[in-house]
């Protein structure tokens, strides 16, 4: 039995679905589909299908949604993860070879689940793809509230945006207990290597290698912020001097004052980020 887990929010995860209900049907395949309702519901419901056993849910949507099923697995080594993606973004989607749409089930009905890392974050929360402090979260306040206000700002308009205004903070980071101080832009977790919707943050990660990549990205004079932006947008920031990247277990990341961090695009109050890699025990379909 396949458990489908549908965010209903958007026309994208609703087309997908009635195209992956025809294909399940026609392989004679046994599911059942859950709708949330409200922010919360996803979890709730994905810990109440993992409690009883090893079960099989099926995210339905973007990384936001796929975060909700992966913090609503109560033991990740009893669930057995699978996506359709219907997101704008699909980031960790791209990363893992998972194709979009319908033709992801492919994956699950005839291949088997790989071992995949992610990240634990405190406080019942976790990370599938990239957890971070900076102007990342300023970006996804920035769409937040056009969103809020009937009006959509694409993430890369957010971020030139929010480059004009944004002020760094200083981070004490801390990486497998060796403690680092920086005034940074962005700072991150990265079991992924891209966000926002295709925005190749981190590419050397690896999402089976037992091991985050730690980044810290300085705040580079205004001056010279469309030469960094042309280096991200490309997939080459990593190789310049003001982005500092470390292969960690674990790790700290405490902002001077409170901040909102991203789990996978998703927003939460707090103090500080705690994240540890964990491996070797969620089974996901992929490529």
């Amino acid at each position: 039995m396949l458990h489908l887990i549908v965010n209903p929010n958007t026309k994208k995860s609703e087309k997908v679905l009635a195209e992956a209900e025809a294909v399940l049907s026609a392989r004679s395949v046994r599911y059942d589909v859950y709708r949330s309702k409200d922010r919360g519901d996803i979890a709730r419901e994905v810990r109440r299908l993992t409690s009883a056993g090893e079960t099989t849910v099926i995210a339905v949507g973007g990384d936001g949604t796929l975060n909700e099923v992966l913090t609503g697995i109560s033991d990740p080594e009893k669930a057995v993860l699978g996506l359709i993606p219907a997101g704008t973004g699909n980031d960790f989607a791209k990363r893992a070879g998972i194709p979009y749409g319908a033709k992801a089930i492919d994956l699950f009905l005839g291949g088997e689940p790989k071992y995949t890392d992610f990240l634990d974050c405190g406080g019942g929360k976790r990370s599938l793809n990239i957890a971070g402090l900076g102007i990342d979260v300023d970006i996804l306040e920035r769409i937040e509230r056009k969103k809020a206000a009937g009006k959509k700002m694409s993430y890369f308009s957010s971020l030139l945006r929010s480059l004009i205004k944004y002020k760094p903070v200083k981070m004490q980071i801390i990486a497998d207990g060796v403690e680092k101080s920086y005034f940074v832009l962005i700072a991150a977790a990265c079991n992924g290597t891209r966000f926002g919707g295709g925005i190749p943050i981190c590419p050397p990660a690896v999402i089976d290698d037992g091991k985050m990549d730690l980044i810290a990205v300085d705040c580079p004079k205004k001056i010279f912020l469309p030469y960094y932006l042309i280096k991200l947008k490309r997939g080459k920031l990593h190789k310049n001097k003001i982005y500092h990247r470390v292969l960690c277990e674990e790790a700290h990341i405490l902002p001077t004052g409170t901040q909102s961090v991203q789990l996978d695009g998703e927003l939460f109050a707090a103090t500080e980020l705690h994240v540890k890699i964990v491996s070797g025990k969620l089974r996901m379909y992929r490529g």
